[in-house]
């Protein structure tokens, strides 16, 4: 693979360069912009695209990538007793309607408060009871 320069037109890809203004995304606004910009690229077509454009594609992805990273960290997955006690909430329902889906008050009660885990099984219960996926309890 060659390098940028023997693929693409400097003159042509600096005049795209100097209408996109691509820089490091700091911003909400300066995102927008860029996202517009890679929109604008993508309709037109890979096919239909000059090396130029592709070049320039590139680089707003990656900026855009980086800004993303950075500004929407991926979230720490819920502790399984937390997802219970959350639906519990979200439902209006107590502790107490769980009993008949687990066992017992006691490992409902431990589950709540993060001193057992829950097994598979139990979560394919909770999953039905609650209508959820069972991976939010494991």
């Amino acid at each position: 693979m060659g390098s940028l320069t023997e693929t693409i037109d400097l003159k042509r890809y600096g005049r795209l360069l100097a209408k996109a203004v691509p820089c490091v995304i700091a911003t909400e606004a300066e995102h927008e912009r860029a996202l517009a910009v890679v929109e604008t690229l993508v309709e037109k077509g890979e096919p239909n695209m000059t090396p130029e454009e592709d070049a320039l594609l590139d680089l707003l992805t990656n900026l855009i990538r980086d800004y993303e990273a950075a500004a929407y960290p991926p979230r720490e997955k819920s502790k399984p007793g937390d997802m219970v006690a959350f639906l519990l909430e979200q439902r209006a329902m107590k502790p107490s309607d769980l009993w008949p889906v687990i066992g017992s008050k006691g490992r409902v009660s431990e589950i709540l408060s993060g001193k057992r885990s829950i097994s598979k099984e139990q979560a394919k219960k909770l999953a039905e009871f609650f209508h959820v996926r069972a991976d939010l309890f494991i």
